[in-house]
């Protein structure tokens, strides 16, 4: 079952053969419905969490992988930042138990980047450009829309950031 849609211009297959999984950090994967629809490579990859933060895509394997579904819109007057706690507790049990976790939404753009930066921020105590610049390294089309950059810039001024020279040495890839 093969879905397609033309995304400005460009038509995208958008359920089947996603291999655009990218590595953030050791066990922190982000990518598109795609991806998370793509077995064979989270398999390969270790994935054993999905952190889906998108409406309507359900599950497609739960009996092999553990879901967080979070139900958001990509819109500038989302709040994400009710979610941060949730979705970076279910992060961190993912890496913790040795598995990896997959963040994606539906391209793996706006939201997932969104909710992987602000868990670099909290996690390694980095500031938005920091984390920003180290997810774009990694996934080129990171673009969260500008309401999610302006509450990852107000999150930044809630948590404490570190000599930001010494946080790239914690981020192992």
């Amino acid at each position: 079952m093969e879905k397609v849609v033309d995304l400005f211009g460009s038509t995208q297959k958008l359920y089947e053969g996603g291999n655009d999984l990218s590595q953030i950090q050791q066990g922190l994967f982000i990518g598109s419905v795609a991806e998370a629809n793509n077995k064979d490579l989270l398999k390969s990859s270790n994935v054993t969490h999905i952190l889906t933060i998108a409406v309507a895509l359900a599950p497609p394997y739960p009996d092999d992988f553990v879901y967080k579904v979070i139900e958001v819109v990509d819109r500038s007057e989302t709040d994400l930042t009710v979610y941060f706690e949730e979705c970076f507790s279910f992060m961190d049990q993912a890496i913790q138990s040795g598995g990896g976790v997959l963040v994606h939404c539906f391209m793996g753009i706006s939201r997932s980047v969104t909710i992987v930066v602000a868990y670099l921020m909290k996690k390694h105590g980095i500031g938005y450009f920091k984390a920003m610049e180290l997810v774009r390294s990694r996934r080129a089309q990171a673009s969260p829309n500008f309401g999610f950059i302006s509450q990852l810039q107000r999150f930044e001024k809630s948590i404490q950031v570190h000599d930001e020279d010494s946080a790239d040495k914690k981020i192992v890839s």
